[in-house]
């Protein structure tokens, strides 16, 4: 697996197609932070089937939300998909677990508490 961070959050007062900001990578997984404030962030990532993020906890809670393709989400012990167009809260504390079934791509609104 290779880990990709793109550089730099996005301009202000300028529409942008979200599939252009970040590059997928082959066998890796590739983000960007987009907007970063004291009560949270928006990071985009791209995933390629098969790629994921391992089981962790976070100590604010985070919303998940499916651009492209699919995600198998582990929270708390239970497995769930999620496709295009669903969101997932993940609670506070609670372990997760990211894997792409096929290549995706995820908005992670991270909601931290001031």
């Amino acid at each position: 697996m290779r880990l990709f961070y793109a550089l730099g959050m996005i301009p202000a007062a300028q529409v942008l197609p979200l599939h252009t900001l970040v590059t997928p990578t082959p066998d890796g997984i590739a983000s960007r932070i987009l907007a970063k404030t004291s009560g949270g962030n928006i990071t985009l990532f791209a995933f390629d089937a098969g790629q994921g993020l391992t089981e962790h906890t976070s100590p604010f809670d985070a919303m998940v939300m499916v651009l492209e393709g699919a995600l198998s989400l582990t929270i708390g012990g239970v497995v769930m998909r999620a496709e295009p167009g669903s969101i997932v809260r993940m609670p506070a504390d609670v372990p997760h677990a990211v894997e792409a079934t096929e290549s995706a791509r995820m908005l992670l609104l991270m909601l931290r508490e001031k």
